[in-house]
Protein backbone atom coordinates (compact mmCIF):
# COMPACT_ATOMS: atom_id res chain seq x y z
CA UNK A 1 0.00 0.00 0.00
CA UNK A 2 2.66 2.42 0.54
CA UNK A 3 4.02 2.22 -3.06
CA UNK A 4 0.74 3.40 -4.15
CA UNK A 5 1.25 6.62 -1.31
CA UNK A 6 2.43 9.30 -3.84
CA UNK A 7 0.65 8.27 -6.57
CA UNK A 8 -2.57 8.69 -4.32
CA UNK A 9 -1.39 12.13 -2.98
CA UNK A 10 -1.37 13.81 -6.22
CA UNK A 11 -5.14 12.14 -7.67
CA UNK A 12 -6.54 13.44 -4.37
CA UNK A 13 -4.85 16.65 -5.28
CA UNK A 14 -5.45 16.62 -8.67
CA UNK A 15 -8.72 15.33 -8.88
CA UNK A 16 -10.41 14.98 -5.83
CA UNK A 17 -9.83 18.93 -4.81
CA UNK A 18 -11.77 19.77 -7.97
CA UNK A 19 -15.15 18.05 -6.78
CA UNK A 20 -14.75 18.75 -3.32
CA UNK A 21 -17.57 21.73 -3.13
CA UNK A 22 -19.47 19.34 -5.22
CA UNK A 23 -19.09 16.73 -2.60
CA UNK A 24 -21.22 18.75 -0.08
CA UNK A 25 -24.63 17.59 -2.43
CA UNK A 26 -23.20 14.12 -2.93
CA UNK A 27 -24.41 11.14 -1.09
CA UNK A 28 -21.36 10.23 1.41
CA UNK A 29 -20.98 7.11 3.24
CA UNK A 30 -18.49 6.65 6.19
CA UNK A 31 -17.05 3.85 7.48
CA UNK A 32 -14.94 2.89 9.93
CA UNK A 33 -12.80 0.56 8.91
CA UNK A 34 -10.98 -2.31 11.44
CA UNK A 35 -8.51 -4.86 10.38
CA UNK A 36 -7.43 -7.94 11.86
CA UNK A 37 -4.04 -8.28 12.82
CA UNK A 38 -1.17 -9.29 10.41
CA UNK A 39 1.90 -11.31 11.57
CA UNK A 40 4.52 -8.62 11.49
CA UNK A 41 5.40 -7.19 14.37
CA UNK A 42 3.54 -3.55 13.64
CA UNK A 43 0.77 -5.30 12.42
CA UNK A 44 -0.35 -7.25 15.67
CA UNK A 45 -2.75 -5.35 17.29
CA UNK A 46 -4.72 -4.61 14.14
CA UNK A 47 -5.44 -1.68 12.71
CA UNK A 48 -8.09 1.52 11.85
CA UNK A 49 -9.32 3.86 9.09
CA UNK A 50 -11.94 5.61 7.70
CA UNK A 51 -13.19 5.57 4.42
CA UNK A 52 -15.63 8.05 2.41
CA UNK A 53 -17.61 6.76 -0.42
CA UNK A 54 -19.47 9.00 -2.46
CA UNK A 55 -22.50 7.10 -4.12
CA UNK A 56 -22.99 10.00 -6.69
CA UNK A 57 -19.63 9.89 -8.18
CA UNK A 58 -18.04 6.72 -7.22
CA UNK A 59 -15.33 7.81 -5.76
CA UNK A 60 -14.48 5.41 -2.70
CA UNK A 61 -11.06 6.54 -0.42
CA UNK A 62 -9.62 5.14 2.78
CA UNK A 63 -8.02 7.97 4.97
CA UNK A 64 -5.08 6.15 7.37
CA UNK A 65 -3.19 6.97 10.08
CA UNK A 66 -0.64 4.82 10.09
CA UNK A 67 1.52 6.02 7.38
CA UNK A 68 4.95 5.41 8.42
CA UNK A 69 8.54 4.66 5.97
CA UNK A 70 11.47 2.93 7.38
CA UNK A 71 13.75 5.39 5.04
CA UNK A 72 12.69 8.59 7.35
CA UNK A 73 16.00 9.73 8.62
CA UNK A 74 17.27 8.41 12.01
CA UNK A 75 13.81 6.02 11.68
CA UNK A 76 14.62 3.62 14.67
CA UNK A 77 16.31 6.04 16.95
CA UNK A 78 13.26 8.14 16.80
CA UNK A 79 11.04 5.40 17.34
CA UNK A 80 12.84 4.14 20.47
CA UNK A 81 13.05 7.62 21.71
CA UNK A 82 9.50 7.83 21.65
CA UNK A 83 9.97 10.87 18.45
CA UNK A 84 8.75 8.87 15.63
CA UNK A 85 5.95 10.95 13.29
CA UNK A 86 3.28 9.11 10.96
CA UNK A 87 1.25 10.73 8.70
CA UNK A 88 -2.40 10.23 7.32
CA UNK A 89 -2.59 8.72 3.40
CA UNK A 90 -5.22 7.87 1.19
CA UNK A 91 -5.57 5.04 -1.01
CA UNK A 92 -8.87 4.14 -2.94
CA UNK A 93 -11.15 1.37 -1.15
CA UNK A 94 -10.03 -1.30 -4.02
CA UNK A 95 -6.05 -0.92 -3.08
CA UNK A 96 -6.30 -0.89 1.02
CA UNK A 97 -8.65 -4.14 0.71
CA UNK A 98 -6.22 -6.37 -2.14
CA UNK A 99 -3.73 -5.47 0.72
CA UNK A 100 -5.37 -7.36 3.26
CA UNK A 101 -7.16 -9.54 1.23
CA UNK A 102 -3.73 -10.61 0.23
CA UNK A 103 -2.43 -10.96 3.82
CA UNK A 104 -5.39 -13.62 4.61
CA UNK A 105 -7.10 -10.89 7.09
CA UNK A 106 -10.93 -9.59 7.47
CA UNK A 107 -11.81 -5.90 7.46
CA UNK A 108 -14.92 -4.96 8.68
CA UNK A 109 -16.72 -2.42 8.37
CA UNK A 110 -18.67 -0.31 10.80
CA UNK A 111 -21.20 2.84 8.89
CA UNK A 112 -21.78 5.24 10.67
CA UNK A 113 -25.14 7.02 11.09
CA UNK A 114 -23.95 10.37 10.49
CA UNK A 115 -26.15 13.55 9.29
CA UNK A 116 -25.33 15.12 5.64
CA UNK A 117 -23.63 17.79 7.34
CA UNK A 118 -21.45 15.65 9.75
CA UNK A 119 -20.15 13.74 6.67
CA UNK A 120 -19.29 16.66 4.73
CA UNK A 121 -17.41 18.62 7.07
CA UNK A 122 -15.78 15.35 7.96
CA UNK A 123 -14.94 14.60 4.00
CA UNK A 124 -13.46 18.21 4.46
CA UNK A 125 -11.47 18.10 7.36
CA UNK A 126 -10.00 15.26 5.84
CA UNK A 127 -8.95 16.44 2.75
CA UNK A 128 -7.67 19.61 5.01
CA UNK A 129 -5.69 17.08 7.23
CA UNK A 130 -4.07 15.37 3.84
CA UNK A 131 -2.26 19.10 3.19
CA UNK A 132 1.69 18.36 3.59
CA UNK A 133 1.50 20.92 6.26
CA UNK A 134 -1.57 19.06 8.29
CA UNK A 135 -0.51 15.23 7.33
CA UNK A 136 2.07 14.42 10.00
CA UNK A 137 1.31 14.09 13.54
CA UNK A 138 3.85 12.36 16.62
CA UNK A 139 2.82 8.63 16.94
CA UNK A 140 1.97 7.47 20.36
CA UNK A 141 1.46 3.46 20.37
CA UNK A 142 -0.87 3.93 23.71
CA UNK A 143 -2.44 7.14 23.47
CA UNK A 144 -2.10 8.48 20.22
CA UNK A 145 -2.33 6.06 17.18
CA UNK A 146 -3.95 5.28 14.06
CA UNK A 147 -7.28 4.13 16.14
CA UNK A 148 -7.46 7.12 18.39
CA UNK A 149 -6.91 10.06 15.59
CA UNK A 150 -9.74 7.89 13.68
CA UNK A 151 -11.78 8.35 16.70
CA UNK A 152 -11.24 11.40 17.60
CA UNK A 153 -11.56 13.21 13.83
CA UNK A 154 -14.86 11.74 13.70
CA UNK A 155 -15.93 12.90 17.01
CA UNK A 156 -15.13 16.34 16.07
CA UNK A 157 -17.46 16.66 13.26
CA UNK A 158 -20.27 15.35 15.28
CA UNK A 159 -23.33 17.44 16.15
CA UNK A 160 -23.59 16.75 19.79
CA UNK A 161 -21.81 13.87 22.13
CA UNK A 162 -20.89 10.39 21.52
CA UNK A 163 -21.43 8.18 24.62
CA UNK A 164 -19.78 5.13 24.91
CA UNK A 165 -20.74 1.93 27.57
CA UNK A 166 -18.33 2.15 30.22
CA UNK A 167 -16.12 -1.26 31.19
CA UNK A 168 -17.55 -4.08 32.67
CA UNK A 169 -14.37 -4.95 34.05
CA UNK A 170 -10.90 -3.04 35.04
CA UNK A 171 -8.46 -3.77 32.17
CA UNK A 172 -4.95 -2.45 31.84
CA UNK A 173 -2.28 -1.26 28.91
CA UNK A 174 -0.59 -5.11 29.34
CA UNK A 175 -3.58 -7.32 29.52
CA UNK A 176 -4.86 -6.19 25.90
CA UNK A 177 -1.77 -6.20 24.54
CA UNK A 178 -1.17 -9.74 25.73
CA UNK A 179 -4.39 -10.58 23.96
CA UNK A 180 -2.80 -9.93 20.81
CA UNK A 181 0.50 -11.32 21.65
CA UNK A 182 -0.05 -14.64 22.91
CA UNK A 183 0.22 -16.60 19.85
CA UNK A 184 3.25 -14.66 19.68
CA UNK A 185 5.30 -15.56 23.20
CA UNK A 186 8.67 -14.13 22.04
CA UNK A 187 7.05 -10.54 20.85
CA UNK A 188 5.23 -10.52 24.59
CA UNK A 189 8.28 -10.61 25.99
CA UNK A 190 9.64 -7.87 24.45
CA UNK A 191 7.10 -5.74 25.56
CA UNK A 192 6.73 -7.24 29.17
CA UNK A 193 10.94 -6.22 28.91
CA UNK A 194 9.99 -2.84 27.74
CA UNK A 195 7.02 -1.71 29.70
CA UNK A 196 6.89 -0.75 32.88
CA UNK A 197 4.37 -0.45 36.02
CA UNK A 198 2.11 2.08 34.60
CA UNK A 199 1.23 -0.86 31.95
CA UNK A 200 -0.56 -2.50 35.17
CA UNK A 201 -2.42 0.28 36.09
CA UNK A 202 -6.21 0.26 35.63
CA UNK A 203 -7.32 2.40 32.74
CA UNK A 204 -10.73 4.06 31.64
CA UNK A 205 -12.79 2.62 28.60
CA UNK A 206 -11.61 5.31 25.99
CA UNK A 207 -7.93 4.36 26.96
CA UNK A 208 -8.77 1.14 25.90
CA UNK A 209 -10.03 2.42 22.63
CA UNK A 210 -5.98 2.51 21.22
CA UNK A 211 -6.72 -1.14 20.28
CA UNK A 212 -8.48 -1.39 16.83
CA UNK A 213 -11.25 -4.51 17.96
CA UNK A 214 -11.92 -2.63 21.24
CA UNK A 215 -12.59 0.66 19.47
CA UNK A 216 -14.92 -1.14 16.73
CA UNK A 217 -16.46 -2.96 20.24
CA UNK A 218 -17.11 0.49 21.90
CA UNK A 219 -18.54 2.00 18.61
CA UNK A 220 -21.12 -0.82 18.15
CA UNK A 221 -22.90 -0.07 21.34
CA UNK A 222 -22.23 3.67 21.57
CA UNK A 223 -25.16 6.52 20.90
CA UNK A 224 -24.73 10.11 19.69
CA UNK A 225 -27.22 12.31 21.89
CA UNK A 226 -27.22 15.78 20.03
CA UNK A 227 -28.07 19.20 22.12
CA UNK A 228 -31.69 18.57 22.98
CA UNK A 229 -31.32 15.18 24.22
CA UNK A 230 -32.38 13.12 21.11
CA UNK A 231 -30.29 10.00 20.67
CA UNK A 232 -28.93 8.23 17.56
CA UNK A 233 -26.75 4.91 17.23
CA UNK A 234 -23.13 5.68 16.19
CA UNK A 235 -23.28 2.79 13.75
CA UNK A 236 -25.94 1.87 11.44
CA UNK A 237 -24.74 -1.74 10.29
CA UNK A 238 -21.51 -3.83 10.68
CA UNK A 239 -20.18 -5.42 7.58
CA UNK A 240 -17.23 -7.69 6.96
CA UNK A 241 -16.00 -6.12 3.74
CA UNK A 242 -12.86 -8.39 3.04
CA UNK A 243 -13.10 -12.06 4.10
CA UNK A 244 -9.87 -13.23 5.87
CA UNK A 245 -8.67 -16.79 6.28
CA UNK A 246 -8.35 -18.79 9.06
CA UNK A 247 -6.05 -17.04 11.91
CA UNK A 248 -2.63 -18.57 11.49
CA UNK A 249 -0.82 -20.95 14.85
CA UNK A 250 2.81 -20.06 13.38
CA UNK A 251 3.43 -17.94 16.54
CA UNK A 252 2.84 -21.09 18.70
CA UNK A 253 6.01 -23.42 16.69
CA UNK A 254 9.19 -22.33 18.86
CA UNK A 255 9.64 -22.76 22.64
CA UNK A 256 8.32 -20.15 24.75
CA UNK A 257 11.12 -17.78 26.13
CA UNK A 258 9.56 -18.69 29.96
CA UNK A 259 10.65 -22.74 28.79
CA UNK A 260 13.59 -21.80 27.55
CA UNK A 261 14.70 -19.39 30.57
CA UNK A 262 13.71 -22.64 33.36
CA UNK A 263 15.40 -24.82 30.86
CA UNK A 264 18.77 -22.32 30.94
CA UNK A 265 18.72 -22.54 34.96
CA UNK A 266 18.71 -26.15 34.94
CA UNK A 267 21.33 -26.46 32.78
CA UNK A 268 23.79 -23.71 34.98
CA UNK A 269 22.59 -25.33 37.94
CA UNK A 270 24.20 -28.83 36.99
CA UNK A 271 27.34 -27.32 34.87
CA UNK A 272 27.87 -25.28 38.39
CA UNK A 273 27.30 -28.27 40.50
CA UNK A 274 30.02 -30.45 38.20
CA UNK A 275 32.66 -26.73 38.52
CA UNK A 276 32.26 -26.68 41.92
CA UNK A 277 32.79 -30.65 42.43
CA UNK A 278 35.63 -30.95 39.78
CA UNK A 279 37.16 -27.92 40.79
CA UNK A 280 36.83 -26.23 37.59
CA UNK A 281 36.23 -22.49 36.40
CA UNK A 282 33.44 -21.99 33.98
CA UNK A 283 33.90 -18.35 33.51
CA UNK A 284 32.48 -18.41 29.93
CA UNK A 285 29.18 -19.08 31.82
CA UNK A 286 29.67 -15.94 33.90
CA UNK A 287 30.61 -14.08 30.18
CA UNK A 288 27.72 -15.03 28.38
CA UNK A 289 24.82 -14.47 31.00
CA UNK A 290 26.55 -11.65 32.23
CA UNK A 291 26.68 -9.98 28.52
CA UNK A 292 22.77 -10.98 28.16
CA UNK A 293 21.49 -9.51 31.30
CA UNK A 294 23.79 -6.27 30.46
CA UNK A 295 22.88 -6.15 26.60
CA UNK A 296 18.71 -5.95 28.05
CA UNK A 297 19.85 -3.34 30.31
CA UNK A 298 21.23 -1.19 27.80
CA UNK A 299 17.60 -1.04 25.74
CA UNK A 300 15.67 -1.23 29.35
CA UNK A 301 17.79 1.44 30.87
CA UNK A 302 18.14 3.83 28.27
CA UNK A 303 13.95 3.52 27.58
CA UNK A 304 13.37 4.17 31.59
CA UNK A 305 15.42 7.57 31.48
CA UNK A 306 15.37 8.94 27.93
CA UNK A 307 12.38 7.71 26.06
CA UNK A 308 9.04 9.90 25.89
CA UNK A 309 7.57 6.51 25.49
CA UNK A 310 4.71 5.72 27.64
CA UNK A 311 5.23 3.41 30.60
CA UNK A 312 8.55 2.32 30.20
CA UNK A 313 9.36 5.13 33.10
CA UNK A 314 8.36 3.12 35.94
CA UNK A 315 9.79 -0.58 34.79
CA UNK A 316 10.98 -2.12 37.95
CA UNK A 317 12.84 -4.40 36.52
CA UNK A 318 16.11 -2.30 35.96
CA UNK A 319 17.14 -3.91 39.92
CA UNK A 320 18.39 -6.75 37.10
CA UNK A 321 18.29 -5.26 33.12
CA UNK A 322 20.82 -2.69 33.98
CA UNK A 323 24.12 -2.51 31.53
CA UNK A 324 25.88 -3.41 35.11
CA UNK A 325 26.63 -6.35 34.65
CA UNK A 326 27.91 -6.04 31.30
CA UNK A 327 30.30 -3.05 32.21
CA UNK A 328 31.63 -5.34 35.16
CA UNK A 329 31.72 -9.00 33.20
CA UNK A 330 35.48 -8.60 31.83
CA UNK A 331 36.60 -7.86 35.67
CA UNK A 332 34.71 -10.57 36.73
CA UNK A 333 35.46 -12.91 34.11
CA UNK A 334 39.48 -11.93 35.08
CA UNK A 335 39.16 -12.55 38.43
CA UNK A 336 37.74 -15.62 37.70
CA UNK A 337 40.20 -16.93 35.37
CA UNK A 338 43.17 -15.59 37.91
CA UNK A 339 40.60 -17.33 40.95
CA UNK A 340 41.17 -14.01 42.92
CA UNK A 341 38.18 -12.92 45.01
CA UNK A 342 36.02 -9.72 44.29
CA UNK A 343 33.40 -8.20 45.57
CA UNK A 344 31.37 -8.08 43.08
CA UNK A 345 29.61 -11.20 43.95
CA UNK A 346 28.82 -10.49 46.94
CA UNK A 347 26.77 -7.06 46.19
CA UNK A 348 25.19 -8.67 43.01
CA UNK A 349 23.80 -11.33 45.31
CA UNK A 350 22.37 -9.07 47.79
CA UNK A 351 20.74 -7.08 45.05
CA UNK A 352 19.07 -10.19 43.01
CA UNK A 353 17.79 -11.40 46.68
CA UNK A 354 16.18 -8.31 47.47
CA UNK A 355 14.45 -8.48 44.37
CA UNK A 356 13.80 -11.75 44.39
CA UNK A 357 11.74 -11.55 47.70
CA UNK A 358 10.28 -8.32 46.72
CA UNK A 359 9.40 -9.10 43.88
CA UNK A 360 5.89 -10.32 44.68
CA UNK A 361 4.89 -7.31 45.95
CA UNK A 362 5.90 -5.23 43.07
CA UNK A 363 3.32 -3.06 41.45
CA UNK A 364 4.11 -4.68 38.10
CA UNK A 365 3.99 -7.73 36.25
CA UNK A 366 7.46 -8.68 35.64
CA UNK A 367 8.56 -10.83 32.25
CA UNK A 368 8.61 -14.29 32.20
CA UNK A 369 12.37 -14.45 31.86
CA UNK A 370 13.54 -12.24 34.55
CA UNK A 371 13.07 -14.46 37.65
CA UNK A 372 15.25 -17.85 36.31
CA UNK A 373 17.50 -15.01 34.69
CA UNK A 374 17.96 -13.56 38.59
CA UNK A 375 18.13 -17.15 39.71
CA UNK A 376 20.81 -17.59 37.57
CA UNK A 377 23.13 -14.45 38.12
CA UNK A 378 22.41 -15.06 41.92
CA UNK A 379 23.88 -18.76 41.57
CA UNK A 380 27.04 -18.01 40.34
CA UNK A 381 27.09 -15.11 42.01
CA UNK A 382 27.29 -17.58 45.44
CA UNK A 383 28.79 -20.34 43.67
CA UNK A 384 31.76 -18.09 43.82
CA UNK A 385 31.33 -16.34 47.89
CA UNK A 386 31.14 -20.06 48.88
CA UNK A 387 34.33 -20.95 46.98
CA UNK A 388 36.44 -17.50 48.38
CA UNK A 389 34.76 -18.33 51.99
CA UNK A 390 36.41 -22.28 51.48
CA UNK A 391 39.81 -20.47 50.04
CA UNK A 392 39.82 -18.40 53.65
CA UNK A 393 39.11 -21.52 55.37
CA UNK A 394 41.10 -24.13 53.75
CA UNK A 395 43.94 -22.63 51.86
CA UNK A 396 44.61 -25.72 50.40
CA UNK A 397 41.80 -25.70 48.39
CA UNK A 398 42.58 -25.04 44.48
Amino acid sequence: MKQFMSICFLCLFGVLSVHAERNLQDSLEIGLMTCEPGQEVYALYGHTAIRVKNHTSGEDWVFNYGMFSFQQPHFLWRFVRGECDYQIGAVPFEYFAREYRERGSSVYQQTLNLTTSEKNRLWLFLMKNMLPENRTYRYNFLYDNCTTRARDVIEGVIEGKVLYATAKEECTYRRILHEYTKEYPWNELGNDICLGAEADQPITFRQEMFAPFYMMRYANQAVIVNDSLATRTFVLSTDEVVKGLPVSEQGTRYPSPALCAWLLLMTVILLTLIENHFHKVFWWMDAVFMTIVGVIGIVVTFLFFFSSHPTVGSNWQIWVFNPLPLMAMPYVVWCAMKKRKTCYHAVNACILIFFILFSPIIPQKICSVIVPLALILLLRSCSYVVSYHKKTRNPNVK
